[in-house]
């Protein structure tokens, strides 16, 4: 009978986006492969790949202790029923409660912290109920793997993590899939093209989305050849105060809002650069993939971002949750020749070639398995 593995997430687009080659690997490793996620529309793929999926409901945000103990009790009762030789979880929730299941039931598991979030990034009592859940989900933990070494050191202060941990570049980034692609003509080339920003996140504070439309608008009032274009979709809680601004600039013709895609690839490869203003990031998938097509980076100069790219060799790194610093990079970029433009688009393909294939990240998981 084939070896049992069960992977707890909260998202089942960025399972299967992110981490399906570690799905693939497994299964032809020969481990049945269970997962547990929310299905918003990936889990089809997800099933199609070869894995089981076992039905899950659980609210990403927030902290309410009913529905946490729900989530705990049904992780315990899944791993009471399958008995997996290991678990594999990703994200705060799935971490935390498959963490304290898993040591309920003697179970070996292996945790991934895909970046700090904004509860721990601030101090307060929030982050002190976070810290001591994470003490008691990871204590046990076979190892826990990090996106970079910052959240790492964070975690070991705050003693969340005393075992085995491992940094891994990120989720890595498919080569074969994010290929390098020509860059596009722009504006000034006689044909009346746009120099075209893009921006892929959710519509949230801490992605940087005020800065990004607060720049977007002055950089499009100076210079009306740019078009800044945006994929994401919406939070329910701040949609009524961010859409009339994405509406706005709509109508100025600054900004292209799209909302969520699938087609990702083909907007990067119509871009001239990416821009990504997040505050805190665990590894920047976005950035690794805008790489990838060589195109280059214009990042926040925090840990996730920075870790992507070269600063002034593929990239412009500019301060967080600073629309000045922001605004300047951009008008550093625009100021570049087109060569140049290319020149960092083809140095960011180089240096995730080196440092991000995903096959790095897919080997240091079955190594840990093994080891179990």
């Amino acid at each position: 009978m084939a070896s049992c593995v069960l992977i707890l997430s909260n998202s089942d687009s960025g399972l299967y986006d992110f981490r399906k080659e570690v799905l693939q690997a497994l299964l032809n490793e020969g481990w049945q492969v269970l997962v547990s996620v929310p299905d918003t529309g990936y889990v089809e793929r997800i099933r199609q790949l070869g894995c089981e999926y076992l039905p899950t409901s659980f609210e990403r945000r927030g902290m309410n202790p009913f529905k946490d103990l729900k989530l705990l009790l049904f992780y315990r009762r899944l791993m009471k029923r399958y008995r997996p030789e290991a678990v594999l979880t990703y994200t705060i929730k799935p971490n935390i409660y498959g963490g304290l299941a898993a040591r309920m039931t003697k179970t070996p598991y292996l945790a991934n912290i895909t970046g700090l979030g904004t509860t721990l990034e601030h101090e307060g009592i929030l982050q002190k109920m976070i810290v001591l859940l994470y003490r008691t989900a990871l204590k046990k933990a076979s190892c826990v793997f990090f996106q970079n070494k910052g959240n790492r050191d964070f975690m070991r202060e705050k003693g969340c993590v005393t075992g085995k941990c491992r940094v891994i570049p990120g989720s890595g980034v498919n080569l074969a899939e994010h290929r390098a692609q020509a860059y596009p003509p722009e504006n000034g080339s006689g044909d009346g093209r746009k120099v075209v920003f893009l921006s892929i996140m959710r519509l949230m504070k801490d992605k940087g989305i005020d800065e990004l439309l607060e720049v977007a608008q002055r950089i499009h009032e100076k210079h009306p050849e740019t078009v800044f274009r945006l994929l994401g979709a919406y939070e329910e809680e701040t949609r009524a105060h961010y859409e009339p601004l994405v509406k706005r600039l709509q109508q100025s013709g600054a900004l292209e809002y799209y909302g969520y895609r699938d087609d990702v690839p083909v907007f990067l490869a119509e871009c001239h650069a990416l821009i990504h203003p997040s505050y805190h990031e665990g590894m920047s998938n976005v950035l690794l993939e805008a790489a990838a097509t060589a195109r280059p980076v214009l990042a926040s100069a925090v840990e996730g971002c920075l870790d992507t790219f070269e600063d002034g060799v593929s990239g412009i790194s500019f301060a967080p949750g600073d629309a000045e610093s922001l605004e300047k990079a951009v008008e550093a970029f625009l100021a570049l020749p087109y060569e140049k433009k290319r020149e960092m688009g083809q140095n960011g393909r180089a240096y995730v070639e080196k440092r991000f294939d995903r096959s790095l990240v897919v080997n240091a998981y079955l190594e840990e398995l093994k080891r179990l």
